[in-house]
C-alpha cells in the first residue's frame, strides 16, 4: 500500500510548486517535498483504503505524507484512539504546516479530557510538540473556555525557537481578540521576551477584530 501512496502522489506532482513550497517550509529537506497542493491531498487521504496501516508506517519520508497523516488523524472519531494516534505522530512532525494542520475535531467536544495532555506536550522537547500544545490552547480554550493558568504556561515556555515563538505570540494575539481584559495585562506588564511581546502587538494590530483604539493603545506599549 504504501508504494502505490507514493505513486499517486508522484503522479499528482506539480514540480514548480514543490519548488515554492520548500521556500515555505525551510526545516523540511527539499528533497522530501513532491510538490501536490494541499486540496488534493485533502481529497486523496479519504480514498485511502486502510488507513490505520498507513498511520502506523512512521516515520514517512515525504512531506506530502506527513500532510496526509494530520488529515487522516484531525477526522478520527474516537477521542481516545487519536489522542494516542496523535502522540505517536508529533516526534515526526519537522515543519510548521504539518503542525498546523493537525486540528483533530474531536478535540474540540472533548476540551476537559485532552488538557492533561496538552499539559504534556507543552512541556516538550521537541518544538512542534509545543507549538501544536500552543495551538490547541489557541483554537479551543479562548472566549468562554479561557482562563488564565493556559495564558500562563504559555509565558513561562523559554525557547529560542522562532516557531515555537511565533506560535506564542499568534495565540496572544488572537486572545488579544477573545479575551482582551484577561491579556491586555501581559503586556502591558511585560511579562513576554521582548521578541514575542513585539510580535504580539504587531499581529494584532493587523487584526480587523482589534479595534482603533486599542490598537493606539497597544503601539504605545511596543518595546
Amino acid at each position: 500500500m504504501h508504494d502505490k501512496i507514493v505513486s499517486d502522489l508522484f503522479n499528482m506532482r506539480d514540480e514548480k510548486f514543490a519548488h515554492f513550497n520548500t521556500s515555505f517550509i525551510p526545516t523540511t529537506n527539499a528533497n522530501n517535498v513532491i510538490g501536490v497542493r494541499t486540496p488534493e491531498l485533502r481529497q486523496y487521504a479519504k480514498t485511502i483504503s486502510s488507513p490505520e496501516q498507513f498511520l502506523n508506517k512512521l516515520p514517512h519520508k515525504y512531506f506530502e505524507e506527513n500532510q496526509i497523516h494530520a488529515f487522516i488523524l484531525s477526522g478520527i472519531c474516537d477521542l481516545e484512539k487519536c489522542i494516542n494516534l496523535v502522540d505517536a505522530f508529533l516526534p515526526y512532525i519537522d515543519n510548521w504546516a504539518t503542525c498546523d494542520q493537525l486540528i483533530p475535531k474531536i478535540f474540540a467536544k472533548n476540551t476537559n479530557q485532552i488538557l492533561p495532555w496538552i499539559r504534556k506536550w507543552i512541556r516538550s522537547n521537541h518544538t512542534y510538540t509545543v507549538r501544536f500544545a500552543i495551538g490547541l490552547l489557541m483554537r479551543f480554550f479562548l472566549g468562554d473556555k479561557f482562563d488564565s493558568s493556559y495564558a500562563d504556561m504559555i509565558i513561562k515556555i523559554k525557547s529560542n525557537e522562532y516557531y515555537i515563538n511565533m506560535m506564542r505570540a499568534w495565540y496572544f494575539a488572537t486572545a488579544l481578540t477573545k479575551n482582551w481584559d484577561d491579556i491586555i495585562g501581559i503586556i502591558e506588564n511585560k511579562k513576554l521576551d521582548t521578541w514575542t511581546h513585539n510580535k504580539t502587538i504587531q499581529k494584532a494590530i493587523e487584526s480587523y477584530r482589534i479595534s482603533n483604539t486599542q490598537k493606539a493603545h497597544l503601539r504605545k506599549l511596543k518595546i
